[in-house]
Order: structure tokens, then sequence, then C-alpha cells
């Protein structure tokens, strides 16, 4: 019998691996595909499963998403340093606020993820494959980040939502992915959301993922991640005039928390934050 179609196989399959002991920027580039198909794989074979539990767009199959994802961090060899997860522990709703730093964010996420939470997300999520289905599933709010009255518009619906259903909804300030060593001044949509409903706000900060993940130096290797969660901030009482000043608090607050986590100095230049 020829055996040589094996042979083939095998040599197909030892080469990606050379290649990345061989060359780091393949190495890089590899594991950001393999990390992307992974996340495709994992979202594919969840869908069924959210289909059984909820027979569709619940957010109680957040639980089950969760649960495949916290299996990735033992194949990319990450470790979560994890403090204040009783902070999660409150009645009712709030807006969560954490940093955003890249595509990791998502294994912190489910991390840590309370019951009954949803996240905001762009909208081109949604035609991401299994992946913008299992978002989907999960009940993750699109929202159009280029269309500024639309985003207000979602806004108002999402805090309609988050009290009628008794959700804790997950937002990113910065409004988008920020690989340097600082946080990028955040925007007000989250702290409006908060106010207007009169929930509380509860803090998370990610420590810089620099030390094992940087796009610039092509470095994605194995780490440790320290998260804290902070306790909660009440609105009950602020209005619109507060956001502003609510929000330069949560920015120096959560700064100041990123450069301890991440062993930096805190740089001199202070909050710089977006009317939006």
């Amino acid at each position: 019998m020829d055996l040589s179609w094996l042979l083939w196989v095998c040599l197909l399959l030892v080469i990606p691996f050379l290649l990345m002991e061989m060359n780091s920027t393949f190495k890089f580039h590899f594991k950001i595909v393999f990390y992307t198909v992974h996340c495709s794989v994992l979202s594919a074979l969840a869908v069924p499963f959210c289909l059984i539990k909820s027979g569709g767009r619940n957010v109680e199959n957040m639980s089950i998403i969760s649960s495949f994802v916290r299996t990735m961090k033992y194949v990319y060899g990450l470790r979560f340093e994890v403090k204040g997860l009783e902070n999660f522990q409150i009645d009712g709703p709030c807006v969560i606020i954490s940093n955003h730093q890249s595509i990791l964010d998502m294994m912190g996420l489910m991390e840590i993820l309370p019951d009954r939470c949803v996240q905001i997300a762009k909208k081109e999520l949604l035609f991401a494959g299994p992946v913008g289905l299992i978002t989907y599933l999960g009940g993750v709010i699109y929202i159009n980040r280029k269309r500024t009255s639309d985003a207000k518009s979602v806004m108002e619906e999402v805090g309609n939502i988050m009290m009628n259903e008794n959700l804790k909804v997950w937002v990113y300030p910065e409004g988008t992915r920020n690989i340097s060593d600082d946080l990028l001044p955040f925007k007000k949509g989250a702290f409006h959301l908060a106010v207007k409903g009169q929930v509380p706000i509860i803090q998370v900060v990610y420590s810089s993922f620099s030390s094992f993940y940087d796009r610039s130096k092509q470095l994605f290797t194995s780490g440790v991640i320290k998260v804290e969660i902070l306790p909660k901030i009440e609105t009950t009482g602020l209005t619109a005039e507060n956001v502003s000043e609510l929000t330069e608090q949560c920015y120096a607050t959560m700064r100041s928390t990123f450069f301890r986590l991440s062993n930096k100095e805190n740089k001199v230049n202070g909050p710089n934050l977006s009317d939006k």
C-alpha cells in the first residue's frame, strides 16, 4: 500500500511548527490566525448548546459561551489573577466598564463574566461568521460607531433593556482597542447610561498585555493578566450635569489602577475626555 500521502500530511503538519521556531514573524501571525480559527470553532461548537438551552437569543446563553472561552487560556498559556469578584454581587442592573486592549480581551471578559451580563459591541461583529452568531445568541447589543446619532438612540434602547430585563451591561468606554501602555480618553455614553438609569457603575481593570502580547513587536507568548474589580460607584441622585465629573473620576481611578497592576510608572498627562 502506498503511504506516501501520509508522509506529505505529516510534513504539512510539522512545517508550520518548524517555521515558528525559525521565524518570530511567522510565529506571531500563525498564532493570530490559529486564535481566530480557534474562536470560530469554539463558537460553532457552542451554538447547538445555546439553542438547546434557550431556543434562541438569550442572555442566559452567556454562561455556556463563557465556559467554552475559559478553556482557551490553557492553550495560550495565560493565567488570570483576579481580585474583587465580590463586587459583582449586587442586586439589580448596573453598568460595568473596563479597559480595552486587544483581541485577547474576550478571554479576560469571559474569565470573570457575572450573571445576566451583556456587552455592547460594534455592529460589524454580527457578521463575523460563527463568532457573530454566538454573540447574537448571547444577547450582545450591537452599535454602529460610525453614526453618533444611532449610537445615542441605541444607548437609550440599551437603558430600557437593562432596566426591564435586570441586566448588567458591559461597556468599553475607550471605544476601541488600545495597545498603548496607557488608557485612551473615555467616551461618555456608558456614564450617561448609568446616570439615566440611576444604576451603579462597576470598574474593571486589566493589567497591560504588552509583556506577552504586542503587535508592534510581533510578540504573542504566555503570561499573567492581573484583574481588579473595584467597588461600585452609586449614581443615585446624579444628573446629566454630573456626567463629565463622573467620567473624569472613573478615568483617573482606572488609569491609576492600570499603572499599579501593570507595574508601570504613572504618566504625567491627565485625562483628555471626549464629549461624546
